[in-house]
């Protein structure tokens, strides 16, 4: 199991929908982008009827092979146990979390959506998660399911955790100068890469904009 690859002071963590383009168009946008130093790359729980997903989860963690970070799937312990994923995201705590085998292995990362609810910071502390992920900080179509997160909440987590966070939801280039003095650890990004029209670019101007409020 890959670990997350928290190497930089903050980083970016890539979501990709399997269902967004073609597979043979996404594997090659991919072959590019994973040349970057991600974080970590999640498969959002969005395939296509026909899709295979584990054999799309199992062809994503074969690209990555090389590099350094972990792939984890959306919410779904099934494919988690039928890939060779290196862990799951959850956008919620399972009620009988306690009773799913491939969560008591404790051999795969886990991490948690979270949001102005400090008790889930708590829960994902005490659960022994391996990160939080705060939803949504700015309005996205993305995702909808999520209420806005305060930056206070955002600090007040660091004081609460050591968990790695991360910051999902709406979030731009131009984003990054206010965000910079937040303590989080990377932000995730879906659609301000995924679905630019130029993904390798765009992703270079993240991590440019990270940089730049690094020096």
């Amino acid at each position: 199991m890959k670990k997350l690859n928290l190497k930089a002071e903050k980083g970016i963590y890539l979501v990709i929908d399997p269902s967004d383009k073609t597979e043979d168009e996404l594997f090659s946008i991919l072959e590019q982008l994973f040349t970057f130093p991600l974080i970590a790359v999640q498969i959002w729980d969005h395939f296509g009827e026909k899709q295979d997903a584990v054999a799309f989860t199992n062809k994503v963690v074969n690209m990555a092979a090389a590099y350094d970070f972990p792939i984890l799937v959306n919410n779904r312990w099934d494919l988690l146990k039928l890939s060779h994923a290196d862990g799951i995201h959850l956008d919620s705590i399972p009620v009988n979390l306690s009773r799913i085998p491939k969560f008591a292995e404790k051999n795969h990362l886990v991490g948690l959506t979270v949001n102005n609810d400090m008790n889930l910071i708590h829960q994902a502390d005490s659960l022994g998660f391996d990160y939080v992920s705060f939803c949504s900080v700015y309005p996205t179509s993305t995702t909808q399911h999520c209420d806005l997160v305060s930056f206070d909440s955002i600090r007040k987590a660091a004081e609460i955790t050591a968990l790695p966070v991360f910051l999902a939801g709406g979030i731009k280039t131009k984003h990054m100068n206010e965000l910079h003095a937040l303590p989080y650890s990377g932000i995730a990004i879906i659609s301000g890469v995924m679905q630019n029209e130029n993904p390798v670019m765009a992703l270079q101007n993240y991590f440019n904009s990270i940089q730049k409020n690094q020096t």
